[in-house]
Order: structure tokens, then C-alpha cells, then sequence
């Protein structure tokens, strides 16, 4: 099975680590989206709703984990029955019925002083790492494992399109900083006609394209073969974006004390709902890669509590990130960062250099995630589609060239023709996000809870469960989930 893995490995480290870690894997692209759609939802609305989506988020979280342990005690329990069945059989053909007669109470003993040191320390563990992968295929039928891929699949296809949609009109609009400047008061629908320098025929919408097309050529090529050792990396752009957050509410702070609101924003705005429940669900995702955060850390008494404190403190972030925005400027591009290109009447200076810092800030952090995640989608395709290409003659071309072909094609055709990330980041979070997030840790922990029920009856207590062991709110969060699709498709459906 192969899921989206945070490649930040260590072999252990303590809570607060991976506290940390959680929150650098949560806060990316999607809190860039944010200040442009708390202005179009209203500042209000959108707050009372990102702090609901963040309690559910937190709530399926706790499911995840409880389905990870789950799986755990399943294969311990299987390991179990496996001795025991070999024991059995070395008794049944064994010569000497003396033998068979001591081994037998040597074997019997051992599995029983097993089951209870296993019984006492408990089979729900969180040491392994259990991709969701895996547990679908525990918990879920044929159908239910192509699902949960299809909908795992769709959603990276959703990453990589917001990646380069992000990272071209981010280098665009550095390029054609010139023209911005000029055209900043009288922006149209047909913007992107507009020259990219005076003079020049070359347009916006030219410059974005080369921009796409010459980042998909520069990266596209990693996704044939395999990203590993990219710790560095990402600790670099995990600086990288700590640095540029801070640096961005800093700015529009200071904007705000000392030149006041740029103006009155919409408190209530519902015809903005789609957009900032997708944001919203995309900018809390962290559920596919909850198994490998979890698993090298040391001590997991208190993981829910840790987990519940990264969800306040970046909901909390995401707040005070995109409230400043609202009050700082009075247009707000779909990407954030793009609100900092600098003005061509600014004198040089670090002021200059900081905002050139913030307008690249996803060309650097996003060209360093894109090949892993590239690699991720097409481990999934072939995970999906292994066992139905039986023609050995063609089975290396197709493992080496098709797959690495369909993972990174279809994004760059996508975002060849539309480079609004906020709608890329509104479809993939309201769709396949909500799957991910929502409907599957809540069959998952359903699932789990049955069959280890059926296997290990109620005496032996999962340590790791949630919170939230209610089968109401199960019922809550398919409800939950399943009304706002609904509401989500109409106002799409209706512009």
C-alpha cells in the first residue's frame, strides 16, 4: 500500500516534536486561500464556521487514531491464532506421545503466558505505522478499497493542481511586477489579456502558461523515478513557511495601525459558503498522514490531548491570519502571498526583499512537496490498478512510463486552462477532502469497533479510542458531512 507519508522521518521523537510537525503538515496552501475567502464569506460567518470545521476535523482525527490501534490489535490477534495453529500441528504430527504430551503444556503455556502479557500491556498500540491504505483493505469490502483509492487519488490529483496553478501565477505575477503596478486600479475580467510588460505582446495569461509549462519540465521528471532523503528539505521549508506566516500577519498589522482598515468588510456573506467550506476542510486535512506522524512518537499517553491542542492553535492561526488580511488590504488576491509583490514606485531596501521573499514563498515550499507528492499518486495508481494489467510484455513500460505519465499530466492540463486556486482548493477540499476527512475515519472507526468487538470482547479496553464514542457522532459527522456536500453542489450548481 502506498499513502502520502510525511518525509520529515526520524526514528523517535518526543510529543512536543511531533506537535510541531502536525502543525507544519496542516498549515500550507490551503491558509493562503483563506484572507481572500473570510472577504467573500464575510469575516464573521467564516470564523464561526472555520472553528466548527476544526472541532469536526479534531473529532475524525481522534477516529483515525482509534482505528489505527484497532489494526494494530487485529494483526496482533492474527499473529496469535497463527502460533497457535502451528502448535497445533507440530502436536498432530508429532511421534512421541510423550513429546506431544509436554510440548503440548509447553505450548499451551507459553500462549497463554502470551495472551496475558499482550492481554496487560494491551493489543491497542500505536508503534506500527498503519497506513489507511492498509486499513481499508482490514475493514472495508472490494468496492469500499476502490472507493477509499478513488477518492485518495482524487484528491492528490487536487494537491498537484494547486500546486502548479500556485506556483506559475505566483512567478507570473513576479515577472510581470511592472505591469501590476500600472494596472492596479483598474483591474478587469479580461485581466489576463492585458500585456505582461508594456510593449510587449507576450500576455498575463502567455506568462502564466510558460510559467506552468516550464515548471512541469523542471519537475515532472522527478516523478519517474523515487524522492527520498528529504528531510532537509523540509525542514528548510518548514522554516520557510513559519517565517513567511509570521511575516505576513506582521505586515498587515503594522498596515492596519498605522494607515486604519482599508474598508468595511462583509460581516455575512452565504453565497460565499462553497468556497470557504472547501478551504476549510483542505486547510485541516493532515488524516492521510496521521500513521507516520504518530508511530516514532515516544511516549502516546496523552497523543488526543496534543492532537486537540494543534487544532486550536491553528484554527486560532488561520483566524488571525486571515482576519489581518481582511482589514489590511482592500483587494485580496486568491493567493495571499500575491497581496506582497512589490510596487515598482518602492525605493530598494529589505522591505523590498521581504516582499519579493513572500511573493516566491510558494515557488520554494511547493516545488520541494510536489515530487513527493507526484511519487505518492503514482505508487497509488499502480497500488489501484495492480492485478488488473496482466501482460508481463508490457507490465515495466506501463510501471515506468504510464503511471508516472497519469500522476503528473492531468494536473498540468487542468491548471493550463484555469489558475484560480481558490476554486482548485473549493473543489478538491468539498469533495474529495470531505471523503478523506469526514465519511472515511468515520466508517473506519465503525468498522474497527465491531470487529474488535467480535474479536477481543469488551475486556480488553483500547487505550487509544476516541473521545467521542458515541455512535451519535458518527451518525453527526456523515449527517454533518453528507448536508454540506449537498448545500455545496447547489451553490455550485447555481453559480
Amino acid at each position: 500500500m502506498y499513502i502520502l507519508y510525511f518525509p520529515i522521518s526520524l526514528n523517535s521523537f518526543h510529543s512536543q516534536v511531533g506537535l510541531i510537525f502536525v502543525f507544519n503538515l496542516i498549515v500550507g496552501t490551503g491558509a493562503l486561500t483563506l484572507p481572500s475567502i473570510f472577504h467573500r464569506a464575510g469575516w464573521i460567518l467564516s470564523t464561526a464556521v472555520i472553528i466548527v470545521l476544526a472541532f469536526i476535523s479534531g473529532v475524525t482525527s481522534t477516529f483515525v487514531i482509534e482505528s489505527i490501534a484497532c489494526s494494530a490489535a487485529i494483526s496482533k490477534w492474527k499473529s496469535l491464532q497463527s502460533r497457535r495453529r502451528v502448535a497445533d500441528n507440530e502436536i498432530r504430527t508429532h511421534e512421541n506421545a510423550d513429546e506431544v504430551l509436554n510440548e503440548s503444556n509447553e505450548s499451551e503455556n507459553d500462549t497463554q503466558g502470551e495472551s496475558l502479557l499482550l492481554s496487560s500491556r494491551s493489543f491497542y498500540r500505536l508503534d506500527q505505522k498503519i497506513e489507511m491504505g492498509e486499513m481499508a483493505s482490514i475493514f472495508f469490502n472490494d468496492a469500499g478499497r476502490t472507493t477509499f483509492y478513488v477518492c485518495f487519488i482524487t484528491y492528490l490529483y487536487g494537491d498537484l493542481s494547486i500546486y502548479s496553478a500556485a506556483v506559475a501565477k505566483s512567478l507570473r505575477d513576479v515577472f510581470c511586477h511592472s505591469l501590476n503596478a500600472s494596472y492596479s486600479n483598474n483591474i478587469s475580467d479580461n485581466f489576463d489579456a492585458l500585456p505582461c510588460w508594456p510593449e510587449r505582446t507576450v500576455t498575463r495569461l502567455d506568462a502564466y502558461r510558460f510559467s506552468l509549462v516550464t515548471f512541469a519540465v523542471l519537475l515532472g521528471p522527478f516523478v519517474f523515478f523515487n524522492v527520498q532523503k528529504t528531510k532537509y528539505i523540509q525542514v528548510a521549508t518548514a522554516i520557510f513557511r513559519w517565517f513567511a506566516f509570521l511575516v505576513m500577519i506582521t505586515i498587515a498589522v503594522v498596515k492596519i495601525f498605522t494607515e486604519g482598515p482599508q474598508k468595511n468588510p462583509p460581516m455575512i456573506n452565504f453565497n460565499g459558503l462553497p468556497a470557504l467550506f472547501g478551504a476549510c476542510v483542505y486547510s485541516f486535512m493532515c488524516h492521510h498522514s496521521l500513521p507516520s506522524l504518530i508511530a516514532p512518537i515516544n511516549n502516546k499517553s496523552h497523543i488526543k490531548v496534543f492532537m486537540g491542542l494543534d487544532y486550536l492553535m491553528i484554527c486560532s492561526f488561520y483566524v488571525l491570519l486571515a482576519i489581518t488580511g481582511v482589514f489590511a488590504f482592500a483587494n485580496l488576491e486568491d493567493l495571499y502571498t500575491l497581496n506582497f509583490i512589490p510596487k515598482s514606485e518602492q525605493n530598494m531596501g529589505f522591505l523590498k526583499i521581504i516582499e519579493y521573499f513572500l511573493a516566491l514563498f510558494p515557488v520554494f515550499t511547493l516545488s520541494a512537496s510536489f515530487p513527493v507528492i507526484a511519487i505518492t499518486l503514482k505508487n497509488n495508481l499502480q497500488t489501484l490498478f495492480s492485478g488488473r494489467i496482466r501482460d508481463r510484455s508490457y507490465s515495466s513500460i506501463i510501471r515506468r512510463v504510464v503511471f508516472p505519465l497519469l500522476a503528473i499530466s492531468p494536473p498540468i492540463i487542468v491548471t493550463f486552462f484555469t489558475e484560480s486556486v481558490t476554486n482548485l482548493v473549493s473543489f478538491t477540499g468539498s469533495y474529495a477532502g470531505t471523503s478523506i476527512q469526514y465519511f472515511i475515519p468515520a466508517v473506519l472507526v465503525y468498522l474497527a469497533r465491531k470487529v474488535c468487538k467480535n474479536l477481543l470482547g469488551d475486556g480488553i479496553v483500547n487505550k487509544y479510542r476516541s473521545p467521542f464514542q458515541s455512535k451519535l457522532w458518527i451518525i453527526f459527522v456523515i449527517i454533518w458531512a453528507s448536508g454540506c456536500l449537498i448545500m455545496v453542489t447547489i451553490k455550485f450548481s447555481i453559480g
